[in-house]
């Protein structure tokens, strides 16, 4: 394997990328939303099409724009769907971002008869060509400004509303009888994935994003059940995904005989890998920790009923 600054900047892009999502999809786990990262990820693509259809071009300012507000309008649709129209929030999700997703795909399209806007490139991304896209002399890719702006923004908001956010987590009619609006830290946390979402696109895409919003998280609350301690291993599971996701990438297709795979589907299985692990040996929740206390139990149990002579 030979390593270059490439893969440096490869390895910084997505883990930065993850970080971001994962902190977001911390709150989204516990408020049993996860389905809501996938709509919102998936519903953006409509604004992303409208908005190039409108202005005429890819500049990064209108596209991020469009989907922003399309992913926020995704969550307004499912809360009143559900709502007013006695849905499971379940099925919701379903209906609003199959049907937003569609109409993406199909605008996308047609936009694709004007300029290069390949809907592949918003599902899979191409983290591996990131680096090429630099900002100015500097060398650093625009897509590590960006994903670590967002960042920097969802760390912050969630230093500042901590409180707020693990009240409205954990007990919405206690927030809002506090005076914290549960309404606004539900929409804060949609806009929050939005952007989250589509700052990713180009780096890893929104296929990724989905796992990355989630896994890690997932796997934290395998680990603790303290949400600072939560927020901590989601980020770190996040990086740590990246780092093997992509040596992955490199190394585990020369086994099979091949030159290399995409970055982005190896960060999401070594996420998944490492969910595995925490899902086997989590101290606490481990399956198979669990079933060798039992056995120990039933071996103590054993030999308190049946003394050695």
């Amino acid at each position: 394997m030979n390593w270059t600054s490439f893969d440096t900047w490869i390895v910084v892009v997505g883990a930065l990328c993850a970080v971001a999502c994962a902190l977001p999809g911390c709150f989204l786990v516990l408020r049993k939303m996860s389905m809501m990262g996938d709509a919102i990820s998936h519903a953006v693509l409509p604004g992303l099409a409208i908005a190039f259809l409108i202005t005429g071009s890819r500049a990064s300012i209108p596209m991020f724009l469009g989907a922003a507000i399309a992913g926020v309008l995704t969550a307004l649709f499912t809360q009143w769907i559900a709502r007013f129209g006695n849905v499971d929030r379940g099925a919701a999700m379903g209906i609003v971002f199959t049907t937003l997703f569609a109409i993406g795909l199909i605008l996308i399209r047609q936009a694709a008869d004007h300029v290069d806007l390949d809907p592949g490139c918003v599902l899979y991304g191409a983290i591996e060509l990131t680096p090429l896209d630099t900002v100015g002399q500097t060398g650093i890719p625009l897509a590590a400004l960006v994903n670590g702006g967002v960042l920097v923004a969802n760390l912050l908001i969630i230093l500042l509303l901590f409180k707020e956010f693990r009240m409205g987590a954990f007990d919405p009619a206690l927030a809002d009888t506090l005076g914290f609006s549960s309404q606004f830290l539900h929409y804060l946390l949609m806009t929050m994935v939005a952007i989250t979402t589509v700052a990713a696109f180009e780096s890893v895409g929104s296929i990724i994003v989905i796992a990355m919003l989630i896994v890690p998280p997932a796997t934290a609350l395998l680990l603790t059940r303290k949400l600072s301690w939560m927020l901590i291993i989601a980020s770190a599971t996040a990086v740590l995904s990246a780092l093997l996701g992509h040596v992955a990438a490199l190394t585990v297709p020369t086994w099979f005989g091949f030159e290399s795979t995409t970055t982005s589907g190896m960060i999401a299985f070594a996420a998944g890998v490492l969910f595995t692990l925490a899902w086997l040996f989590s101290p606490t929740e481990g399956i198979a920790v669990k079933y060798w206390r039992s056995r120990e139990e039933i071996t103590l149990e054993s030999s308190d009923k049946y003394p050695a002579e």
